[in-house]
């Protein structure tokens, strides 16, 4: 039975909450974005280390780094140098970001609340959740490929389909998704400690399987695509900004992962092991493999999947398309539902509850990438390619997503000195504004000149290193605005 009133005890390095009616019964509380209990926070940094891992071999990571070479008009080298160099970037928002959820087992909405308000949250989250939601239909999309790919492989008739049975893999590999996130986050947990080696395993056998067949000296001395004589500069910050807008959403709600590790430490150390070096090697053999694809498969080809698709053994297709689906599984689920779901729930606690947040991420998925299924089907015709899209949609979604980050970094370190108020967090008019002003001040200001950038040429700049401009303007604003009483 509840205690009649809520109360916070320390436990080690973490804050716990005992959760009587008061808080039980408020509109803003379910038990799916409660505290986690210190006994639920069991991630070591090896889990945090594979959580990285299974995200980051995922075929975007791949093709993105063909995308550096293709879109941004970078070199081989200068594209490897990018993919490094922004990684370990991200790692700054991502692990400070990372602190609060640690401390007070609270997911990304919930630590919102503190720098935009109960109710302003919503805002920040939302706009959070829609890419996640865009990227869970992307990934999904890849997914199904793979199934499709794999059931082509074993059975004739599947291979008949088409585009059919790539719609069809897409329901499947849905279905295989909603179901992991269902059963918790130890599930997560354990999918991502099994997916971790495996993947790695493929990585190094796609690599394996080229080398031979290329000349990696020509590969890095091959000039770039963009104009002779271009200065670099505008060309790699244009490039490292998309790259850093990949991870910018993770940079946000982080918490939702920290929230069950077991010390400040574990979630350091973790990320420092599994991102950037994961992230390095596997974009890395994304701009290798696709700059070598002529020579490899006789076209150029910026995903695996469609690459392993040309390897003539149907033994090693059906093997590396398993792991291409499990790659994708682990991405998927821990980086594009897991956001949304806890988002979903911010805005209705009493409505929604997580398995109702999963089904809602999952329906809004398939919309936002219904046009490539009626694509597939022969039902639309159009030109635009979902590598374009996510391409393009990175660079413009990181100049949204770069505010809230450093408003979420200077609130808690520089304005609430690493001390929240859980109690209030989760109640009507208890220490917290429903709308904070300072939090939307500096975040509206920065999305303005995004937006301003966009028609007048002299600020160009702005949009292109949005991510930087955008993160660095909104936390320097935010202490200003926040600390001017």
């Amino acid at each position: 039975m509840n205690a009649k009133v809520s109360k916070l005890r320390t436990v080690g390095e973490h804050v716990e909450l005992d959760v009587g009616d008061d808080i039980a019964n408020s509109p803003r509380y379910n038990e799916d974005i409660a505290p986690t209990k210190a006994a639920q926070r069991t991630w070591t940094k090896w889990n945090v280390a594979s959580l990285w891992v299974g995200m980051a071999i995922c075929v975007p990571t791949y093709t993105l780094g063909g995308v550096l070479t293709a879109y941004f008009g970078l070199s081989v080298s200068e594209a490897l140098w990018t993919i490094l160099i922004a990684n370990i970037v991200v790692l700054i928002p991502l692990t400070l970001n990372a602190f609060p959820g640690t401390r007070y087992g609270i997911p990304c909405p919930v630590v919102l609340r503190a720098s935009f308000g109960i109710i302003g949250s919503n805002v920040p989250s939302l706009v959070r959740a829609l890419v996640a939601c865009g990227w869970f239909g992307v990934q999904t999309l890849f997914g199904g490929i793979a199934i499709h790919l794999l059931l082509s492989a074993l059975f004739d008739g599947w291979a008949a389909l088409g585009g059919t049975g790539e719609v069809l893999g897409f329901f499947i590999f849905w279905a295989a998704n909603i179901t992991v996130v269902i059963r918790g986050s130890e599930s997560i947990k354990h999918l991502e400690a099994l997916a971790a080696p495996l993947l790695l395993i493929v990585a190094i056998g796609l690599m394996v399987w080229a080398l031979p067949k290329i000349s990696v000296d020509e590969l890095l001395s091959a000039p770039p695509s963009r104009p002779q004589g271009a200065p670099v500069f505008g060309y790699f910050m244009a490039g490292l900004t998309a790259m850093v807008g990949f991870w910018a959403t993770l940079s946000l709600n982080i918490p939702d992962f920290s929230r069950y590790a077991k010390s400040q430490r574990a979630q350091v150390v973790g990320q420092i092991l599994g991102l950037p070096l994961t992230m390095f090697l596997f974009s890395g053999l994304g701009v290798v493999l696709t700059a070598a694809s002529v020579e490899l498969v006789g076209e150029t080809l910026s995903d695996p999947i469609n690459l392993i698709g040309h390897i003539d053994s149907p033994l090693w297709v059906t093997l590396s398309m398993a792991m291409i689906i499990l790659a994708t599984i682990s991405t998927n689920t821990a980086a594009n539902i897991v956001s949304p779901t806890n988002v979903f729930q911010n805005v209705a606690p009493k409505l929604i509850n997580e398995n109702r947040g999963v089904l809602l991420t999952g329906i809004i998925g398939v919309l936002l990438m219904s046009w490539e299924l009626l694509k597939k089907l022969g039902w639309l015709d159009t030109d635009v390619s979902v590598e374009s899209l996510y391409s393009n949609w990175l660079l413009g979604y990181s100049s949204l997503l770069g505010p809230i980050a450093g408003i979420m970094v200077v609130d808690y370190f520089l304005v609430k000195k690493q001390s929240y108020d859980v109690l209030a967090l989760y109640q009507d008019n208890a220490g917290y504004p429903a709308w904070n002003a300072p939090g939307f001040i500096a975040f509206l200001v920065p999305v303005a000149l995004t937006g301003l950038a966009l028609k007048v040429p002299a600020l160009g700049w702005f949009y292109t290193y949005g991510w930087f401009t955008g993160s660095i303007l909104g936390g320097v604003i935010y202490y200003f605005v926040a600390n001017r009483d």
